[in-house]
C-alpha cells in the first residue's frame, strides 16, 4: 500500500490526455491479464487508465492502490461503461451504469469540459476523496488531476451519487438520464461503489478525446 498524503495537498499531473506514460516492466502483462477478463473495457481505455494510475502512484497521490475504476465514456450510457478492478486479484469488482453531463451530449457523450456551468462531464485523472451526505444522498468527491483538463472538478461539486434516472430499466430506453456533469450511478449500487472506491483511489474517465 503506498502511505498516504494530505488529499488536500495533493499534486496536480501535468498529464495531456493520451500522452504516453512510462510504467512499471510487468505493466504490459497484467494489462493483457486484465484484459481476459469477461466484460471489461476496451484496450484503449484499460491501457489510458493504467498509464494514469503508474504516473499517479509514481507522483505520490495514490493513498489506496488496490482499486481502479475506468469509465468509457466511448459507450453508450445504455450500457455499464463504469468499472472497478481490484489490482492485487486482477479482478472485476463492479460493472454499472454511469451517467453524463446533459452538456456532453444525449445517448453518447460527444463534449467534455472544465468549465463550471457548462454542465459537462470531464476526462482524465481523478483521486477519490471523502464521502459525504449531500442533497443527493451518499456521495464522493473527487479531485481532479490534470490542469486544465479536470482540475475545476472539485470546486464544480463533480461527484459520483446515486440517481433515480440511472437503472437498468430506464437504459432499455436507449440511454440513461443525464447529470449536470457527475458520473451518477445506480442509486442501489452507489454506498457500496462509493464505500470501495472512496479515500484516495484513482478513477480515469476515458472519452473520444482521450484517445
Amino acid at each position: 500500500m503506498i502511505r498516504a498524503i494530505g488529499l488536500l495537498s495533493f499534486l496536480l499531473i501535468p498529464l495531456v490526455p493520451g500522452t504516453a506514460v512510462t510504467v512499471s516492466d510487468n505493466a504490459p502483462s497484467q494489462i493483457e491479464r486484465l484484459l481476459r477478463l469477461a466484460g471489461g473495457p476496451s484496450k484503449l481505455a484499460l491501457e489510458a487508465a493504467l498509464s494514469a494510475f503508474h504516473s499517479a502512484v509514481e507522483h505520490g497521490n495514490v493513498a489506496y492502490n488496490r482499486y481502479l475504476t475506468v469509465i468509457d465514456y466511448t459507450l453508450p450510457s445504455a450500457q455499464e461503461r463504469l468499472w472497478v478492478f481490484d489490482l492485487n486479484l486482477e479482478t472485476i469488482v463492479r460493472r454499472e451504469l454511469v451517467a453524463h453531463g446533459k452538456g456532453s451530449g444525449d445517448a453518447m457523450a460527444t463534449a467534455f469540459s472544465n468549465r463550471d456551468g457548462s454542465h459537462m462531464s470531464s476526462l482524465g485523472l481523478f483521486l477519490t476523496d471523502h464521502a459525504y451526505i449531500g442533497s443527493n444522498g451518499y456521495s464522493l468527491r473527487l479531485r481532479g488531476l490534470e490542469p486544465g483538463v479536470n482540475d475545476h472538478a472539485y470546486d464544480r461539486a463533480i461527484v459520483i451519487h446515486g440517481a433515480k434516472y440511472v437503472s437498468p430499466e430506464i437504459a432499455k430506453t436507449g440511454r440513461v438520464g443525464r447529470s449536470w456533469g457527475c458520473p451518477a450511478v445506480n442509486i442501489l449500487v452507489a454506498r457500496a461503489l462509493i464505500d470501495t472506491i472512496k479515500d484516495g483511489t484513482v478513477l480515469f474517465a476515458f472519452g473520444p478525446k482521450s484517445s
